[in-house]
């Protein structure tokens, strides 16, 4: 795709719907579909109806209304460094990539954190997932093999 046109903007209760494709999407494409466990119900809850929200979501949509990609981002808290932004996902559709669209919701996240001084941007990105790391490569961004993931599922 040579030119596109499209807008960034902060997801609204109506985007839920598409942004839980875009899960699904996003899960299948990191080969762990069966791992979704969340609902459109309970995304709505907690990013629209929750005090705070537990998370907020930037989309990116195309001239026709659209929704081809989007970031879900909260804020965590570092010890060392204070308030953290957490880039829980960033995906854009396949057919929409290497358009800028990528580049404009990370963007749009580090304006974000800047506008409220947070001392950082952290995310995970899978070790085989060569593309998405080449797209946070340039941002000059530091990838750290010395921490490893733990979670408990509960």
């Amino acid at each position: 795709m040579s030119t596109l046109s499209f807008v960034v903007r902060p997801a609204v209760e109506a985007d839920v719907p598409s942004i839980f494709n875009l899960i699904r999407e996003l899960a299948l494409y990191e080969r762990a579909p069966d791992e979704v466990l969340n609902t459109p119900e309970q995304l709505l809850k907690d990013g629209f109806h929750s005090d705070p929200p537990l998370y907020f979501a930037h989309v990116v949509e195309n001239a026709d209304g659209v929704i081809f990609g989007f970031a879900l981002c909260y804020v965590r808290y570092s010890t060392w460094k204070g308030a953290v932004l957490y880039l829980e996902d960033l995906y854009v559709k396949e057919p929409f990539r290497r358009t800028g669209a990528g580049r404009a919701l990370f963007d749009t996240c580090i304006t974000h954190a800047v506008e409220r001084r947070y001392k950082r941007i952290t995310w995970q990105v899978l070790d085989w997932n060569q593309p998405a790391i080449d797209f946070y490569k340039k941002w000059n961004s530091i990838f750290d093999p010395e921490w490893i993931n733990g979670s408990i599922d509960l």
